[in-house]
Protein backbone atom coordinates (compact mmCIF):
# COMPACT_ATOMS: atom_id res chain seq x y z
CA UNK A 1 0.00 0.00 0.00
CA UNK A 2 1.22 3.42 -1.12
CA UNK A 3 -0.76 6.43 1.07
CA UNK A 4 0.70 9.65 0.65
CA UNK A 5 4.29 10.61 1.95
CA UNK A 6 4.09 11.90 5.18
CA UNK A 7 2.52 9.40 8.03
CA UNK A 8 1.66 11.08 11.19
CA UNK A 9 3.45 10.19 14.44
CA UNK A 10 2.04 9.22 17.31
CA UNK A 11 4.97 9.18 19.23
CA UNK A 12 4.53 5.28 19.90
CA UNK A 13 7.08 2.92 19.16
CA UNK A 14 6.67 0.77 15.82
CA UNK A 15 5.19 -2.27 17.61
CA UNK A 16 1.52 -0.22 18.02
CA UNK A 17 1.21 -0.96 14.20
CA UNK A 18 1.34 -4.54 14.80
CA UNK A 19 -1.75 -4.73 12.98
CA UNK A 20 -1.87 -2.33 10.29
CA UNK A 21 -1.76 -2.99 6.93
CA UNK A 22 1.83 -1.09 6.78
CA UNK A 23 3.72 -3.59 8.78
CA UNK A 24 4.53 -6.91 7.25
CA UNK A 25 4.36 -8.08 10.76
CA UNK A 26 6.84 -10.70 10.92
CA UNK A 27 7.16 -13.04 13.78
CA UNK A 28 10.40 -14.45 15.13
CA UNK A 29 12.10 -15.84 17.71
CA UNK A 30 13.96 -13.89 20.65
CA UNK A 31 15.61 -16.71 23.01
CA UNK A 32 14.42 -20.29 23.41
CA UNK A 33 12.55 -18.84 26.44
CA UNK A 34 10.98 -16.27 24.93
CA UNK A 35 7.41 -16.08 23.02
CA UNK A 36 7.30 -15.52 19.89
CA UNK A 37 7.90 -11.89 18.97
CA UNK A 38 6.86 -9.47 16.77
CA UNK A 39 9.05 -7.82 13.87
CA UNK A 40 7.56 -4.82 12.55
CA UNK A 41 8.83 -3.70 9.26
CA UNK A 42 7.66 -1.23 6.77
CA UNK A 43 5.25 -2.10 4.13
CA UNK A 44 4.67 1.04 2.71
CA UNK A 45 6.58 3.78 0.92
CA UNK A 46 9.40 5.05 2.64
CA UNK A 47 10.12 1.49 4.29
CA UNK A 48 10.49 1.23 7.48
CA UNK A 49 11.27 5.01 8.07
CA UNK A 50 7.98 5.47 7.71
CA UNK A 51 6.67 3.31 10.80
CA UNK A 52 9.58 3.57 12.82
CA UNK A 53 9.69 6.25 16.28
CA UNK A 54 11.38 8.40 14.33
CA UNK A 55 14.40 8.82 16.48
CA UNK A 56 17.59 10.22 15.67
CA UNK A 57 20.88 9.95 16.50
CA UNK A 58 24.39 8.88 14.83
CA UNK A 59 26.01 5.96 15.82
CA UNK A 60 29.59 7.03 17.48
CA UNK A 61 32.72 7.05 15.54
CA UNK A 62 34.05 4.07 16.37
CA UNK A 63 31.32 2.39 15.15
CA UNK A 64 32.07 3.51 11.36
CA UNK A 65 36.04 3.60 12.15
CA UNK A 66 35.41 -0.30 13.05
CA UNK A 67 33.63 -0.73 9.57
CA UNK A 68 36.79 0.47 8.09
CA UNK A 69 39.20 -1.64 10.42
CA UNK A 70 37.54 -4.79 9.29
CA UNK A 71 38.82 -4.00 5.96
CA UNK A 72 35.16 -1.22 4.69
CA UNK A 73 38.18 1.73 4.51
CA UNK A 74 35.53 3.69 2.33
CA UNK A 75 33.42 3.33 5.19
CA UNK A 76 35.29 5.43 8.07
CA UNK A 77 33.49 8.02 10.28
CA UNK A 78 35.70 10.26 8.27
CA UNK A 79 34.37 8.89 5.16
CA UNK A 80 30.67 8.78 6.50
CA UNK A 81 30.51 12.47 7.91
CA UNK A 82 29.77 14.16 4.48
CA UNK A 83 26.93 12.12 3.69
CA UNK A 84 25.29 12.52 7.30
CA UNK A 85 25.83 16.70 6.82
CA UNK A 86 24.41 15.32 3.63
CA UNK A 87 21.04 14.31 5.09
CA UNK A 88 20.29 16.94 7.57
CA UNK A 89 18.97 20.03 8.08
CA UNK A 90 19.40 20.61 12.38
CA UNK A 91 17.26 22.92 14.21
CA UNK A 92 20.37 23.71 16.34
CA UNK A 93 23.50 23.03 14.55
CA UNK A 94 26.80 22.84 16.19
CA UNK A 95 29.61 23.71 14.50
CA UNK A 96 30.72 21.87 11.22
CA UNK A 97 29.64 18.48 11.83
CA UNK A 98 25.84 18.83 11.77
CA UNK A 99 23.87 19.52 8.44
CA UNK A 100 22.03 22.55 7.73
CA UNK A 101 20.01 22.55 4.39
CA UNK A 102 19.73 18.24 3.53
CA UNK A 103 16.08 17.19 3.19
CA UNK A 104 16.01 15.10 6.98
CA UNK A 105 14.56 18.14 9.44
CA UNK A 106 16.27 16.94 12.95
CA UNK A 107 14.54 18.44 15.83
CA UNK A 108 16.24 18.37 19.51
CA UNK A 109 14.20 18.13 22.54
CA UNK A 110 14.60 20.27 25.41
CA UNK A 111 13.97 20.42 29.58
CA UNK A 112 11.41 22.43 28.90
CA UNK A 113 9.16 19.95 27.46
CA UNK A 114 9.89 16.91 29.99
CA UNK A 115 6.67 15.58 31.62
CA UNK A 116 7.77 14.37 35.76
CA UNK A 117 8.76 11.13 35.10
CA UNK A 118 11.82 12.50 32.40
CA UNK A 119 12.82 15.13 35.10
CA UNK A 120 12.58 12.51 37.82
CA UNK A 121 14.89 10.65 35.55
CA UNK A 122 17.48 13.41 34.83
CA UNK A 123 17.62 14.18 38.18
CA UNK A 124 18.17 10.63 38.96
CA UNK A 125 20.98 10.02 36.80
CA UNK A 126 22.38 12.92 37.85
CA UNK A 127 22.77 12.13 41.75
CA UNK A 128 23.88 8.31 40.30
CA UNK A 129 27.04 10.21 39.21
CA UNK A 130 26.36 10.20 35.44
CA UNK A 131 26.99 13.72 33.69
CA UNK A 132 24.83 15.72 32.27
CA UNK A 133 25.50 15.06 27.97
CA UNK A 134 26.07 17.13 24.92
CA UNK A 135 23.32 15.95 22.55
CA UNK A 136 25.40 17.23 20.06
CA UNK A 137 28.54 15.63 20.71
CA UNK A 138 29.34 12.37 18.83
CA UNK A 139 31.48 11.63 21.92
CA UNK A 140 29.11 12.47 24.60
CA UNK A 141 28.12 10.21 27.49
CA UNK A 142 25.65 10.59 30.04
CA UNK A 143 21.91 11.93 30.34
CA UNK A 144 20.32 14.68 28.07
CA UNK A 145 17.63 15.39 25.55
CA UNK A 146 17.25 13.26 22.78
CA UNK A 147 16.30 14.14 18.84
CA UNK A 148 14.28 12.92 16.24
CA UNK A 149 12.74 13.48 13.04
CA UNK A 150 9.30 14.25 13.39
CA UNK A 151 8.69 17.55 13.13
CA UNK A 152 5.13 19.08 14.63
CA UNK A 153 3.85 15.56 14.25
CA UNK A 154 5.01 15.21 10.41
CA UNK A 155 6.96 12.39 10.27
CA UNK A 156 10.40 13.05 8.04
CA UNK A 157 10.17 9.47 6.36
CA UNK A 158 12.06 8.64 2.93
CA UNK A 159 9.05 8.78 1.16
CA UNK A 160 8.79 12.73 1.89
CA UNK A 161 12.33 13.76 2.00
CA UNK A 162 13.32 11.65 -1.09
CA UNK A 163 10.89 9.43 -3.02
CA UNK A 164 8.52 13.08 -3.19
CA UNK A 165 11.21 15.01 -4.46
CA UNK A 166 11.78 12.78 -7.45
CA UNK A 167 9.08 11.59 -9.05
CA UNK A 168 9.33 14.15 -11.88
CA UNK A 169 11.79 12.00 -12.68
CA UNK A 170 11.54 10.65 -16.20
CA UNK A 171 13.63 7.68 -15.05
CA UNK A 172 12.27 6.70 -11.80
CA UNK A 173 8.60 4.87 -11.99
CA UNK A 174 7.19 3.78 -8.69
CA UNK A 175 5.00 0.80 -9.10
CA UNK A 176 2.86 -0.13 -5.98
CA UNK A 177 1.46 -3.51 -4.38
CA UNK A 178 4.16 -5.49 -5.94
CA UNK A 179 6.05 -8.06 -4.55
CA UNK A 180 9.64 -9.40 -5.71
CA UNK A 181 10.05 -12.95 -6.15
CA UNK A 182 13.65 -13.38 -6.97
CA UNK A 183 16.42 -12.10 -9.41
CA UNK A 184 16.71 -12.99 -12.96
CA UNK A 185 20.49 -13.91 -14.18
CA UNK A 186 22.12 -14.67 -17.62
CA UNK A 187 24.93 -16.91 -16.33
CA UNK A 188 26.17 -14.80 -13.17
CA UNK A 189 25.02 -12.13 -14.56
CA UNK A 190 21.63 -10.17 -13.19
CA UNK A 191 19.39 -8.72 -16.14
CA UNK A 192 16.25 -8.42 -14.06
CA UNK A 193 13.66 -9.20 -11.40
CA UNK A 194 10.57 -11.25 -11.29
CA UNK A 195 7.86 -9.94 -9.33
CA UNK A 196 3.89 -10.80 -9.30
CA UNK A 197 1.27 -7.94 -8.50
CA UNK A 198 -2.62 -8.64 -8.15
CA UNK A 199 -1.92 -12.12 -8.89
CA UNK A 200 -0.40 -11.36 -12.08
CA UNK A 201 3.68 -12.55 -12.72
CA UNK A 202 6.22 -10.23 -14.77
CA UNK A 203 9.24 -9.41 -15.07
CA UNK A 204 11.28 -6.35 -14.99
CA UNK A 205 15.08 -5.52 -17.03
CA UNK A 206 17.81 -3.47 -16.68
CA UNK A 207 21.63 -3.06 -16.80
CA UNK A 208 21.91 -3.43 -12.96
CA UNK A 209 19.91 -4.68 -10.37
CA UNK A 210 20.20 -3.12 -6.69
CA UNK A 211 17.89 -4.92 -3.64
CA UNK A 212 17.14 -2.37 -1.03
CA UNK A 213 14.64 -4.68 0.36
CA UNK A 214 16.03 -4.37 4.02
CA UNK A 215 17.40 -6.86 6.30
CA UNK A 216 15.10 -9.58 5.65
CA UNK A 217 14.12 -9.98 2.65
CA UNK A 218 17.15 -8.41 0.61
CA UNK A 219 19.28 -11.99 2.16
CA UNK A 220 15.80 -13.93 1.46
CA UNK A 221 15.42 -12.26 -1.94
CA UNK A 222 19.62 -13.58 -2.65
CA UNK A 223 18.79 -17.38 -1.63
CA UNK A 224 15.54 -17.98 -3.51
CA UNK A 225 17.77 -16.62 -6.64
CA UNK A 226 20.29 -19.29 -5.70
CA UNK A 227 23.06 -17.11 -3.93
CA UNK A 228 23.67 -18.29 -0.16
CA UNK A 229 25.06 -21.33 1.78
CA UNK A 230 24.92 -24.47 -0.38
CA UNK A 231 23.62 -26.81 1.89
CA UNK A 232 20.73 -24.88 2.99
CA UNK A 233 20.00 -23.83 -0.59
CA UNK A 234 19.74 -27.48 -1.47
CA UNK A 235 17.61 -28.14 1.29
CA UNK A 236 15.21 -26.61 -0.51
CA UNK A 237 16.23 -27.81 -4.41
CA UNK A 238 17.34 -24.22 -5.16
CA UNK A 239 20.41 -24.23 -8.17
CA UNK A 240 23.25 -22.80 -6.87
CA UNK A 241 24.83 -20.28 -8.09
CA UNK A 242 27.02 -19.05 -5.67
CA UNK A 243 28.10 -20.59 -2.22
CA UNK A 244 27.92 -17.84 -0.18
CA UNK A 245 27.64 -18.95 3.56
CA UNK A 246 27.07 -15.56 5.27
CA UNK A 247 23.60 -14.74 3.65
CA UNK A 248 20.92 -14.73 6.87
CA UNK A 249 23.74 -14.51 9.13
CA UNK A 250 25.81 -11.89 11.22
CA UNK A 251 21.70 -10.88 12.30
CA UNK A 252 22.06 -8.24 14.95
CA UNK A 253 19.83 -6.08 16.31
CA UNK A 254 19.90 -4.23 19.81
CA UNK A 255 18.07 -6.41 22.60
CA UNK A 256 15.17 -4.03 24.53
CA UNK A 257 14.00 -4.47 27.74
CA UNK A 258 11.04 -2.87 29.75
CA UNK A 259 11.47 -2.26 33.38
CA UNK A 260 7.57 -0.87 34.26
CA UNK A 261 5.72 1.01 36.84
CA UNK A 262 2.29 2.30 37.32
CA UNK A 263 2.11 5.70 37.94
CA UNK A 264 0.98 7.70 41.15
CA UNK A 265 -3.10 7.71 40.40
CA UNK A 266 -3.91 11.25 39.04
CA UNK A 267 -0.65 11.21 37.43
CA UNK A 268 -1.13 11.39 33.52
CA UNK A 269 2.49 11.72 31.88
CA UNK A 270 2.85 12.69 28.14
CA UNK A 271 5.50 15.38 26.70
CA UNK A 272 6.81 15.45 23.69
CA UNK A 273 10.11 15.78 24.68
CA UNK A 274 12.69 12.70 24.60
CA UNK A 275 15.58 11.98 26.82
CA UNK A 276 18.42 9.00 27.03
CA UNK A 277 21.23 7.86 29.25
CA UNK A 278 24.10 6.48 27.45
CA UNK A 279 26.99 4.90 29.22
CA UNK A 280 29.26 1.93 29.24
CA UNK A 281 28.34 -1.21 31.18
CA UNK A 282 31.28 -1.55 34.27
CA UNK A 283 34.08 -3.94 32.58
CA UNK A 284 33.12 -3.27 28.96
CA UNK A 285 35.88 -2.24 26.35
CA UNK A 286 32.86 -0.50 24.08
CA UNK A 287 31.95 2.97 24.70
CA UNK A 288 28.52 3.57 25.48
CA UNK A 289 27.46 0.24 25.12
CA UNK A 290 24.50 0.74 27.14
CA UNK A 291 20.96 3.21 26.18
CA UNK A 292 18.18 3.48 28.41
CA UNK A 293 15.08 5.72 27.92
CA UNK A 294 12.22 6.64 29.48
CA UNK A 295 8.59 6.18 27.81
CA UNK A 296 5.18 7.03 29.09
CA UNK A 297 3.07 4.53 28.00
CA UNK A 298 -0.95 3.84 27.57
CA UNK A 299 -2.66 1.14 27.14
CA UNK A 300 -1.58 -3.34 28.49
CA UNK A 301 1.47 -4.81 27.63
CA UNK A 302 0.29 -8.15 28.30
CA UNK A 303 3.19 -9.71 26.07
CA UNK A 304 6.15 -7.33 26.01
CA UNK A 305 8.37 -9.43 23.44
CA UNK A 306 5.19 -8.82 21.26
CA UNK A 307 5.26 -5.07 21.95
CA UNK A 308 2.32 -4.81 24.33
CA UNK A 309 1.99 -3.00 27.75
CA UNK A 310 1.43 -4.33 30.99
CA UNK A 311 -0.70 -3.18 33.45
CA UNK A 312 -2.06 -0.55 31.81
CA UNK A 313 -6.28 -0.90 31.34
CA UNK A 314 -6.66 -0.59 27.58
CA UNK A 315 -4.75 1.39 25.06
CA UNK A 316 -7.05 3.99 24.85
CA UNK A 317 -8.39 5.09 27.56
CA UNK A 318 -6.32 3.29 30.44
CA UNK A 319 -4.40 5.07 32.83
CA UNK A 320 -0.62 5.65 31.50
CA UNK A 321 2.19 4.23 33.39
CA UNK A 322 5.81 4.47 33.13
CA UNK A 323 8.72 2.29 31.27
CA UNK A 324 12.59 3.07 32.11
CA UNK A 325 13.71 1.16 29.18
CA UNK A 326 16.92 -0.34 28.49
CA UNK A 327 18.38 -0.73 25.14
CA UNK A 328 22.20 -2.85 24.51
CA UNK A 329 23.59 -0.65 21.81
CA UNK A 330 26.79 -3.35 20.82
CA UNK A 331 25.41 -6.65 21.49
CA UNK A 332 28.28 -9.69 20.96
CA UNK A 333 25.98 -12.58 19.87
CA UNK A 334 24.14 -12.76 16.78
CA UNK A 335 21.10 -14.50 14.82
CA UNK A 336 20.23 -15.92 11.79
CA UNK A 337 17.80 -15.69 9.21
CA UNK A 338 17.19 -18.82 6.68
CA UNK A 339 14.57 -19.54 4.16
CA UNK A 340 11.20 -21.08 5.25
CA UNK A 341 9.88 -22.40 1.67
CA UNK A 342 11.07 -21.44 -1.70
CA UNK A 343 7.49 -19.64 -1.71
CA UNK A 344 8.45 -15.98 -1.60
CA UNK A 345 5.46 -14.57 0.30
CA UNK A 346 6.37 -17.23 3.06
CA UNK A 347 8.53 -15.30 5.89
CA UNK A 348 11.87 -16.69 6.46
CA UNK A 349 12.92 -17.67 10.18
CA UNK A 350 14.30 -14.94 12.13
CA UNK A 351 16.67 -16.26 14.86
CA UNK A 352 17.17 -13.71 17.01
CA UNK A 353 19.54 -15.15 19.60
CA UNK A 354 19.31 -12.61 22.21
CA UNK A 355 21.66 -12.63 25.22
CA UNK A 356 22.88 -15.73 24.44
CA UNK A 357 26.53 -14.35 25.35
CA UNK A 358 27.29 -14.15 28.59
CA UNK A 359 28.66 -10.64 28.06
CA UNK A 360 25.21 -9.51 26.75
CA UNK A 361 23.55 -11.11 29.53
CA UNK A 362 25.95 -9.58 32.35
CA UNK A 363 25.77 -6.06 30.74
CA UNK A 364 22.31 -6.37 30.40
CA UNK A 365 21.20 -7.40 33.68
CA UNK A 366 23.52 -4.50 34.96
CA UNK A 367 21.47 -2.03 33.29
CA UNK A 368 17.60 -3.52 34.77
CA UNK A 369 19.32 -3.33 37.96
CA UNK A 370 20.24 0.41 37.56
CA UNK A 371 17.46 1.39 36.61
CA UNK A 372 15.41 -0.09 39.83
CA UNK A 373 18.07 1.93 41.33
CA UNK A 374 17.27 5.17 39.24
CA UNK A 375 13.05 4.69 40.10
CA UNK A 376 14.52 4.89 44.06
CA UNK A 377 15.38 8.24 43.84
CA UNK A 378 13.20 10.88 45.86
CA UNK A 379 11.99 12.70 42.71
CA UNK A 380 10.24 9.82 41.29
CA UNK A 381 8.25 9.35 44.54
CA UNK A 382 5.37 11.16 43.38
CA UNK A 383 5.38 9.79 40.00
CA UNK A 384 5.98 5.95 39.82
CA UNK A 385 3.63 3.86 42.25
CA UNK A 386 4.04 0.05 41.74
CA UNK A 387 6.39 -1.72 39.97
CA UNK A 388 5.12 -4.56 37.57
CA UNK A 389 8.25 -6.08 35.83
CA UNK A 390 11.00 -7.23 37.03
CA UNK A 391 9.09 -8.17 40.46
CA UNK A 392 10.72 -9.10 43.42
CA UNK A 393 10.84 -12.12 42.71
CA UNK A 394 12.36 -12.18 39.68
CA UNK A 395 14.61 -10.27 41.84
CA UNK A 396 15.95 -12.63 44.23
CA UNK A 397 19.31 -13.47 42.23
CA UNK A 398 21.01 -13.40 38.97
CA UNK A 399 19.77 -16.82 37.74
CA UNK A 400 15.92 -15.52 38.45
CA UNK A 401 16.52 -12.01 36.42
CA UNK A 402 18.60 -13.75 33.90
CA UNK A 403 15.52 -16.07 33.64
CA UNK A 404 13.29 -12.94 33.40
CA UNK A 405 15.18 -11.36 30.87
CA UNK A 406 15.46 -14.14 28.47
CA UNK A 407 11.57 -13.98 28.24
CA UNK A 408 11.09 -10.52 28.14
CA UNK A 409 13.57 -9.48 25.88
CA UNK A 410 12.42 -7.87 22.77
CA UNK A 411 13.55 -5.82 19.22
CA UNK A 412 14.21 -2.47 19.25
CA UNK A 413 13.42 -2.84 15.44
CA UNK A 414 16.92 -2.41 14.29
CA UNK A 415 17.40 -6.03 12.65
CA UNK A 416 20.46 -5.53 9.96
CA UNK A 417 23.84 -7.55 8.90
CA UNK A 418 22.27 -9.93 7.45
CA UNK A 419 24.32 -9.66 3.85
CA UNK A 420 27.18 -7.64 5.48
CA UNK A 421 29.99 -6.26 3.89
CA UNK A 422 33.44 -7.00 3.91
CA UNK A 423 37.31 -7.47 2.06
CA UNK A 424 37.40 -10.31 -0.35
CA UNK A 425 39.75 -12.33 2.71
CA UNK A 426 36.19 -12.44 4.97
CA UNK A 427 34.62 -15.46 3.55
CA UNK A 428 30.99 -14.77 5.13
CA UNK A 429 31.08 -11.56 3.99
CA UNK A 430 28.72 -11.24 1.17
CA UNK A 431 29.04 -7.46 -0.68
CA UNK A 432 32.08 -5.34 -1.12
CA UNK A 433 32.23 -2.02 0.14
CA UNK A 434 30.52 -1.05 -3.16
CA UNK A 435 27.54 -3.05 -2.30
CA UNK A 436 28.46 -5.68 -5.53
CA UNK A 437 27.10 -9.28 -4.68
CA UNK A 438 29.99 -11.32 -4.50
CA UNK A 439 29.40 -14.54 -7.05
CA UNK A 440 27.40 -12.04 -9.66
CA UNK A 441 27.69 -9.76 -11.84
CA UNK A 442 25.16 -6.58 -11.72
CA UNK A 443 23.95 -6.95 -8.97
CA UNK A 444 23.85 -4.81 -5.50
CA UNK A 445 22.63 -4.90 -2.03
CA UNK A 446 22.24 -1.37 -0.63
CA UNK A 447 20.57 -1.16 2.78
CA UNK A 448 20.88 -2.12 6.66
CA UNK A 449 21.97 -5.85 5.98
CA UNK A 450 25.40 -4.80 4.43
CA UNK A 451 25.71 -3.24 7.90
CA UNK A 452 29.37 -5.03 9.00
CA UNK A 453 27.84 -4.62 12.75
CA UNK A 454 25.31 -2.60 14.84
CA UNK A 455 25.74 1.30 15.48
CA UNK A 456 25.20 2.59 19.02
CA UNK A 457 22.09 4.22 18.02
CA UNK A 458 18.71 3.63 16.09
CA UNK A 459 19.84 2.27 12.60
CA UNK A 460 17.68 4.75 10.60
CA UNK A 461 20.30 8.03 9.82
CA UNK A 462 22.99 5.55 9.24
CA UNK A 463 20.95 3.16 6.74
CA UNK A 464 19.87 6.97 5.40
CA UNK A 465 23.58 7.72 4.86
CA UNK A 466 24.06 4.50 3.40
CA UNK A 467 21.97 4.98 0.53
CA UNK A 468 23.53 8.32 0.28
CA UNK A 469 27.18 7.03 0.36
CA UNK A 470 26.71 4.23 -1.49
CA UNK A 471 24.90 6.80 -4.48
CA UNK A 472 28.91 8.07 -4.65
CA UNK A 473 30.16 4.87 -5.35
CA UNK A 474 28.19 3.24 -7.65
CA UNK A 475 28.83 6.69 -9.70
CA UNK A 476 32.20 5.62 -9.35
CA UNK A 477 32.35 1.74 -10.55
CA UNK A 478 29.76 2.72 -13.44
Amino acid sequence: PTPGPTLRSKGGHPISLASSVHNWGYIATATKKGPPMHVPRGKVTGGSSAINRAGYRRGVPEDYDAWATEGNDLWSYEQALPFFRKLESDSEPQGDSDGTDGPIVVRHSNKEEWDAAKEAFYNACLAAGFPDSDPESPYSSGVGPSATNTVKGVRYSTAKTHLSQSRHRLNLTLRPNCQVHRVLFDGNRAVGIEAQSGGEAFSVYGREVILCAGAVVSPQLLMLSGIGPADHLNSFNIPVLHDSPGVGQNLKDHPKLYTSWTNVPGMSLRSAGGIQLRYTATGSHIRNDIMINVTSVQGRRINPAMGEHIGRENSDTGPIGTDLVVGLMRPAGAGYLQLASTNPTVQPTLSYNYLSDTFDLQRAREAVLLCIKLAEHEDFKDVLDQRIDPTDADLESDESLDDWMMREVGTYSHISGTCKMGPDSDPMAVVDQYGRVRGSEGLRVVDASIMPDLVRAAINPTVMMVGERMVELIKETR
